[in-house]
């Protein structure tokens, strides 16, 4: 007997409402309903569309209605370290901020003012980055977070929306660098130096936490029956490295998208100094295990290249853009997707152009080579950061699963096994959505186990293996690109 459930899986381009049947001990996913989430400048400041989002996830309810199926439940997955300030009266308050707004630079400054950077990681053993939600909470106005009744992360927000329970899902929470993993807990300390109210995070619940029916007044709206809603892994990497079809151990995992997510899982977390000055990060799995990752800037290098040059009148697709690059010679300039130049939208090829002459390579010829330019350079760095995590847990790594959207670039993918020099396992693609309906289905009672559901996600997708190539010429490559990142 088919069950089917609801996965409302929200990325930082992209929002979906995801179909998943679990039927004979094999999953499948179907889309339901598209829309765009990209951020909206006001005023010069980003923020996001809170109330539209809300509107499209109910069109997606509608749809998933019409189809008249028996649907157990549903849950929301989506970025992390964004957050909705609730007023006194539980409604969503405006405006909800983006990470990508300038904000965050001032917040830095307040909390470096403030507690020092090891104590935050002692603290947090998360990586610094300048968006995390630490940084952006101590730039609110006293007043508003005086007056509000509580805070929510994005993901947790829409399950508030359609539950009415407010809560804060572990691996969600991990993301704002004010968790303390080895409590489990808000980081008291961090909310007293930085003068946070204790009760205006909404309390955090593990994940796979039953939040309760549906809100009869939404379930009405829609067309629903007041089904469960879950609070899976509300963060989206959490929720695709809880569906990264591996088996054993000595593997690692990397949730490749707009960002690439690179890491193992580990039972407990590792917050060394030595983590610490690598750029480490802790964040919370499914089952209260530990991703060890690290941030890369990933496939939204290309994006946003791309972006330029279709305002310029290249209107040219993905497909194109990689067969331009992998047309164009190899290895001639390579940049270091740390550079924090690279953070901000708007002109990408030119801060790409930059880095080359700055570093006295040439400046990629054409929009191939440019591609090219990322393609190499992330895999290089893929390999630095695949090293690091070796020697931080003592572990070599001998397989690496590719898991998102990015597990359908192929050349990426390849040069990743070329780099690496270990077999690359790519797919399924819609990881964040797949683990999202996975842990509800474990939730309910419907598979047994973590282990259960990840040979649900083996004997239902296809996996691509890429074996390494022309290692040599990578190894080569890889002393150029090591002295780029000094």
């Amino acid at each position: 007997m088919a069950t089917h459930y609801l996965g409302c899986d929200l990325g930082a381009d992209t929002g979906r409402l995801i179909l998943g049947t679990l039927e004979n001990g094999k999953i499948s996913l179907e889309e339901l309903h598209r829309f765009p989430t990209g951020a909206t400048k006001v005023s010069g400041a980003l923020h996001w569309e809170f109330d539209r989002l809300l509107n499209e996830l109910k069109a997606g309810l509608k749809k998933a209605a019409a189809r008249q199926l028996p649907i157990a439940s549903i849950s929301t997955d989506s970025w992390g370290v964004d957050y909705v300030v609730y007023d006194e009266r539980g409604m969503p308050a405006s405006p909800v901020w983006c990470y990508r707004d300038a904000r965050t630079a001032l917040g830095v400054e307040i909390v470096k003012g403030k507690v020092e950077w090891p104590v935050v990681f002692a603290e947090t053993g998360i990586q610094f980055m300048a968006l995390n939600t630490i940084y952006q909470i101590v730039t609110e106005p006293a007043e508003r977070l005086q007056k509000a009744r509580f805070l929510l992360l994005i993901g947790d927000a829409f399950n508030y929306f359609c539950s009415g329970v407010a809560r804060n899902e572990a691996s969600m929470a991990s993301t704002t660098q004010l968790y303390n993993p080895t409590q489990g807990s808000w980081s008291q300390h961090l909310f007293s130096v930085l003068g946070l109210r204790e009760d205006l995070f909404a309390p955090i619940c593990p994940s796979g936490t039953r939040l309760g029916p549906m809100k009869k007044s939404l379930a009405t709206e829609v067309g629903l029956p007041q089904i469960e809603v879950i609070a899976s892994c509300s963060h989206d990497t959490g929720a695709a490295v809880a569906a990264v079809p591996a088996q054993g151990g000595h593997w690692a995992y990397l949730s490749s998208g707009t960002w690439s997510l690179m890491g193992v899982e580990r039972p407990q977390p590792v917050m060394t100094e030595q983590a610490r000055s690598l750029g480490f990060t802790n964040e919370i799995g499914y089952g209260n295990s530990v991703r060890l990752l690290k941030n890369i800037i990933g496939l939204w290098l290309i994006q946003e290249s791309r972006r330029y040059w279709q305002k310029h009148g290249n209107q040219l697709g993905f497909d194109a853009l990689e067969k331009m690059a992998l047309a164009a010679p190899p290895f001639v300039s390579l940049i270091n997707p740390d550079d924090p130049r690279f953070l901000s939208p708007d002109d990408m090829p030119k801060k790409i152009a930059d880095f080359c002459r700055e570093t006295g390579q040439p400046e990629p010829a054409n929009m191939g080579a440019c591609v090219r330019c990322i393609y190499e350079s992330l895999a290089l760095f893929y390999r630095v950061t695949l090293r690091r995590t070796e020697q931080l847990t003592g572990q070599k790594v001998e397989r690496l699963h590719i898991v998102g959207g990015g597990s359908k670039d192929g050349t990426l993918n390849q040069f990743s096994a070329n780099a690496l020099k270990i077999p690359v396992l790519a797919g399924p693609t819609e990881c964040a959505a797949l683990g999202n309906i996975l842990v509800q289905a474990i939730a309910l009672g419907h598979l047994e186990s973590h282990e259960a559901a990840r040979q649900v996600v083996r004997d239902s997708f296809e996996l691509k293996t890429y074996q390494p190539q022309n290692t040599a010429e990578w190894d080569a490559a890889a002393v150029r690109f090591e002295r780029l990142l000094q």
